[in-house]
């Protein structure tokens, strides 16, 4: 249909749309697109209108460039909240917009954000009733359910789907019953490879263990050693000569002729000790 057979508002937003579109295709300035993306939608309103060209055609369309406006900004981790307060709830998601939220997810290795969107999305007797709820669905199986594990729940949906005939029935749940089986190998994979891993680490400490023993036996035996040759020092000479010491510079004048006596009794003491400790290899010369 002609612009002009839009309402006022529609039109509006479809401007922006244009906009918006633009600035993600072209000029890529995508926090621009982001803001002409969300002025369109404030400017449409909690309605949403029929028809091809309604304003819930259009809402979508806004909400599709805003959604790929995020992605290339690496706001993902924004999109559903974003898209959610346009439409307050999961079941009233277009198609195209839950579509575009499930493969974004699943591209950046987040599907579980999906879960209970999808699931909420898929209950709805309304969505039903769409053209486009056996492929979501599908979708939904694919991308969501089964990278999670979540096998059981994925043949209930099967099971109950009133979309599917028996043949493709059987099909989903031998696709299933496949990503079952490859699951659980990559399960038997990881606990080999945790299992490989422990027993590295306890060689590893171990190994460390007997090295660390070894350095704690070798420093026994030299404190050993060395105990047992201070053993042998003259404690008793080397404890008077550091008191006389302590008397000569203390408590006595060294200057005065009544402290000679001490000091020459000091220098004797120091030079036995001296004698005890250093063999005469070693000993290194003594000056009076």
């Amino acid at each position: 249909s002609e612009p002009q057979a839009w309402t006022p508002v529609s039109a509006q937003a479809a401007s922006l749309l244009e906009e918006a579109a633009d600035l993600l295709v072209l000029h890529r300035d995508f926090a621009a697109a982001v803001e002409r993306c969300e002025a369109g939608c404030d400017s449409l309103g909690p309605g949403t209108g029929t028809g091809p060209e309604s304003s819930a055609e259009v809402k979508c369309s806004l909400c599709v460039v805003g959604i790929q406006a995020l992605a290339e900004m690496n706001r993902w981790r924004e999109v559903l909240s974003w898209v959610l307060q346009y439409y307050h709830v999961p079941e009233h998601l277009p198609p195209k917009v839950l579509e575009l939220c499930i493969l974004l997810y699943s591209k950046v290795r987040e599907p579980q954000v999906m879960l209970e969107v999808g699931s909420s999305w898929l209950r709805d007797q309304a969505n039903k009733s769409l053209p486009e709820y056996s492929s979501l669905l599908e979708l939904y199986l694919l991308h969501v359910l089964l990278p999670l594990g979540r096998f059981e729940g994925a043949e209930e949906l099967v099971r109950g789907c009133d979309v599917f005939d028996s043949e493709q029935q059987l099909a989903f749940l031998g696709t299933i019953c496949e990503s079952r089986c490859q699951w659980a190998q990559q399960e038997e994979m990881h606990l080999a490879a945790e299992e490989q891993q422990d027993a590295a680490t306890d060689t590893v400490l171990r190994t460390v263990s007997q090295k660390i023993l070894t350095m704690l036996t070798l420093l026994r035996r030299a404190l050993r050693s060395m105990s047992s040759h201070f053993c042998l020092l003259p404690y008793k000479k080397m404890l008077l000569a550091v008191f006389l010491l302590y008397l000569v510079v203390v408590r006595l004048d060294p200057a005065s002729p009544t402290s000679l006596p001490f000091i020459y009794k000091l220098i004797q003491l120091f030079r036995q000790a001296w004698a005890a400790v250093f063999s005469p290899i070693h000993r290194p010369p003594i000056q009076d």
